[in-house]
């Protein structure tokens, strides 16, 4: 039987989180929401509408000269709620702790936009944002938290088979990956804001009639020349289990992949205390990851 017990950080938190936010009868309060947020834009943030009419959110580190690497940024929302502006803070952290020039993409939600519509705007922000003037397109990373982890193993496997912007890692921040795991018993009475129906409700809305052997990251066959992974998720996370697999999958093709689980941590945890020592130690493992994967090439 897993375990139930939280993490000590998280613990008297834990109580008042539910454990599913979204259904089809909330999403429309969801959205307005997330749509409200949007409207504020804090100093240093820059929003932007690409040539293609993709949205981004562009956070610019501090005193940077000459061309530095950036990471670009996918929010999470189970693929049908959510904007960049939800991750203001975390990103505008990334850009200082970094270095890096950081765009948060505001890709197209399903169920109106399904596959590969979400995907193919967060690829036309990627090879926009390697494009800048600031930017070195040999350091360049893409990252994301839950669905936006998701996208960010689908874009890392999108370029590399389109061969435009070479990646120099992938930050998957408790990854939505596999569709399949709807189809098993996983439910835990530790599981926070994303149960087995929201699952089943966002794959959906995300995949409509599209091809899953292509669409879902978790059921690609070769996963050989990816860039360097890292892969964090929470013992009571709902996705845990295909997090894992996934890495296993990774190391399996010769790619390494760099895996934090967070024993008593549920989904989003981080996003809900990002103060707490436990937060401040998972986000630190990401920032590593990518300082090396910025690290300039030897001469």
């Amino acid at each position: 039987m897993p375990s139930t017990e939280f993490h000590p950080d998280l613990r008297r938190i834990a109580k008042f989180i539910p454990k599913q936010a979204v259904t089809p009868v909330t999403l429309p309060l969801m959205r307005l929401l997330t749509r409200m947020q949007s409207r504020h834009v804090p100093d240093g943030v820059e929003v932007l509408t690409l040539p293609s009419g993709v949205g981004v959110r562009l956070y610019r580190p501090a005193d940077a000269t000459g061309e530095g690497p950036a990471l670009l940024w996918i929010h999470g929302g189970g693929y049908i709620i959510g904007t960049p502006a939800q991750d203001d803070v975390l990103c505008r952290r990334y850009a200082s702790e970094l270095g890096a020039t950081v765009a948060s993409v505001d890709y197209r939600l399903a169920p109106e936009h399904p596959y590969p519509a979400p995907l193919e705007d967060c690829y036309a922000a990627l090879k926009w944002l390697a494009s800048l003037p600031s930017v070195d397109p040999a350091r360049v990373a893409v990252g994301g938290g839950s669905a936006g982890g998701g996208l960010a193993a689908s874009l890392a496997l999108l370029a590399r088979d389109r061969g435009e912007v070479p990646l120099v890692a992938q930050l998957l921040v408790y990854p939505m990956l596999d569709d399949r795991t709807v189809d098993r018993d996983l439910d835990n009475p530790g599981h926070r804001l994303w149960n087995q129906s929201s699952n089943r409700f966002g794959w959906s809305a995300y995949l409509g009639d599209a091809d899953r052997t292509v669409a879902v990251p978790a059921r690609r066959d070769d996963l050989s020349g990816l860039p360097p992974a890292w892969i964090g998720v929470g013992a009571l996370d709902l996705f845990h289990d295909e997090d894992l697999a996934y890495a296993e999958r990774l190391r399996a093709a010769g790619v390494p992949c760099r895996v934090e689980v967070v024993e008593g941590a549920f989904h989003g945890f981080d996003a809900i205390l990002p103060k707490a020592e436990v937060s401040v130690s998972f986000f630190n493992s990401q920032c590593a990851l990518l300082r090396e994967a910025f690290a300039p090439a030897a001469a």
